[in-house]
């Protein structure tokens, strides 16, 4: 189960998750693009269910839709994630952050809740976001709703062991339509900053996502990975 799978990062994971010999449902608002990414995995082991990320009936509806199809639910990517605003936190519309915890945060339990209620047996992943390590200018609520989700990360790794993996990912600037404020136009000065020369792609969050859904990972729990192309390390001089 991968939420927020229609594009980017999701899309990617549930690719990767296909290609490795698994089943994949994945969720999102617009149906087209829904049909269009099922359509480009290209097989009937991926199937999607349209709703809002935040609608506890279309959690429900669709964690059902998912063991119904495929027999059982053995891993959940809470992937979804909304960032309505820009701006420092002094000028923060605070429905717009209200929202974003709601649907980053409260709405990424909401999912787990539903997926341990059907049965979930081996793994989450919660796709946070390096905003959630450090400071994040003019993304600082979007950062720190993702800072909550790592500690959520932590917290449910302990509640849910020994049955239940809980991991998460830290991604830096990716080339995708969520994030393309954060380079369009300078995507080279962006770069620049990152030691591995580049910024990411979502297939490079997509295999560490894989990684931490498998049995490589069967003794890694109540982590966050860092995939950020060296960015984190920092240098002086």
């Amino acid at each position: 189960m991968v939420t927020g799978g229609s594009r980017g990062i999701g899309l990617a994971i549930a690719r990767r998750i296909v290609a490795e010999g698994g089943k994949v449902v994945i969720t999102g608002r617009d149906p087209e693009s829904l049909q269009q990414a099922v359509d480009e995995i290209g097989t009937d082991d991926a199937v999607f269910v349209r709703g809002r990320a935040d609608d506890a009936d279309h959690q429900v509806a669709t964690i059902a839709h998912a063991v119904e199809r495929f027999g059982r639910l053995d891993h959940l990517v809470n992937n979804t994630g909304i960032n309505p605003s820009w701006g420092p936190l002094r000028e923060l519309d605070l429905v717009a952050a209200r929202k974003i915890m709601e649907v980053n945060v409260i709405g990424s339990l909401q999912w787990t809740r539903a997926a341990l209620d059907a049965g979930l047996s081996r793994s989450i992943v919660n796709v946070a976001s390096l905003a959630g390590i450090s400071a994040s200018p003019n993304i600082a609520f979007y950062g720190a709703s993702k800072a909550a989700l790592i500690n959520l990360t932590s917290q449910l790794a302990d509640e849910l062991a020994p049955a239940i993996r809980v991991n998460a990912v830290a991604p830096a600037v990716v080339r995708t339509k969520f994030a393309d404020a954060l380079f369009a136009g300078r995507e080279d000065e962006a770069a620049a900053a990152y030691p591995l020369a580049r910024l990411g792609e979502p297939d490079d969050v997509a295999g560490p996502v894989a990684f931490l859904l498998s049995d490589d990972a069967a003794w890694v729990t109540g982590q966050t990975l860092k995939i950020d192309g060296g960015v984190s390390i920092g240098s002086v001089g």
